[in-house]
């Protein structure tokens, strides 16, 4: 978030061509990015050296793949180039082999997998902009989780259910920005 926040404020800074500004937001942001890619990185090995090969079960197994999954995500937001296509596959990777293993394990509404397809779909839609991609992933998940909420128990109901929102939620945001572009690009031919 605090990337973002500066990015935005480097973005207006610039559209105002408010050079002093811009070259005090461009080193706060290059900071921010040096921290960020420490934290993960950090995060990354122990996932990758202690948390990742000693899990045991497919849930535990699911869970440790899909933070690494999530954490490569984070680095291809703001690297570029070269490091942002290894970031991005290395996120594939990670979230290809939980949901590997999610499918063969896990019943459609664990909030595991759950998890997962929301932060792939995510994933497919911002990372990669592959808008089809993320709302096909997005709407499957929910509709295999909806086939089968009858048989949740209490104790998963609520994060079960509080996921398959944020998958809706996605859905509906990620459908109504292809219609506006659909919109515009009809409205210029129009022209």
């Amino acid at each position: 978030a605090a990337w973002r926040i500066v990015s935005s404020i480097e973005q207006k800074e610039e559209s105002r061509k408010n050079d002093d500004h811009v070259v005090l937001v461009k080193d706060y942001r290059s900071r921010v990015e040096d921290e960020l890619t420490a934290v993960c990185l950090g995060i990354l090995k122990i996932l990758e050296v202690n948390l990742v090969p000693s899990a045991s079960t497919a849930e535990s197994k699911v869970f440790y793949l899909k933070m690494k999954g999530d954490y490569h995500r984070y680095l291809a937001e703001f690297k570029v180039g070269d490091e942002r296509k290894e970031a991005a596959d290395q996120t594939m990777n990670s979230y290809k082999a939980a949901q590997d293993i999610a499918e063969a394990d896990l019943a459609p509404t664990h909030p595991i997998r759950l998890g997962l397809a929301l932060n792939f779909s995510v994933f497919y839609y911002e990372i990669l902009n592959s808008s089809d991609k993320a709302c096909n992933m997005a709407k499957q998940a929910f509709e295999d989780a909806i086939a089968e909420l009858d048989t949740l128990g209490e104790d998963s109901y609520k994060d079960s259910t509080l996921i398959m929102q944020l998958l809706r939620d996605n859905l509906t945001l990620w459908t109504s920005d292809a219609q506006v572009s659909l919109t515009s690009v009809s409205l210029n031919k129009e022209k």
